[in-house]
């Protein structure tokens, strides 16, 4: 074993590692910069209002989603992947209907 050396962030008289990084133009890979958002959306009338069905033995059930706004039921669900600032309007459009 080798001995043990300072890290180069405290040398350079950083408070953390992440401050260094930051400094340095480092991003961490993997890491999204936004936060994003998933709602469900019923193929066939484009509504939000979409549920979980759970009836029957556990992981047996066919028809797993249903459309509270047009009773669609079924397995195949559109996911919609939407950043934090098009969320804050989804909210707002959703608290005005």
């Amino acid at each position: 074993m080798g001995k043990l050396s300072t890290p180069d962030w405290i040398r350079e008289g950083f408070d953390s590692k992440a401050d260094w990084e930051k400094s340095r133009g480092e991003k961490k890979p993997g890491k999204k910069a936004d936060k994003t958002f998933k709602i469900k959306i019923c193929p066939e009338c484009e509504s939000s209002e979409v549920k979980v069905v759970l009836t029957g033995d556990e992981g047996k059930g066919d028809n797993g989603w249903e459309c509270k706004s047009c009773s669609w039921k079924g397995g195949d669900i559109e996911e919609k992947e939407l950043g934090e600032d098009e969320f804050l309007e989804y909210l707002d459009k959703m608290e005005g209907k």
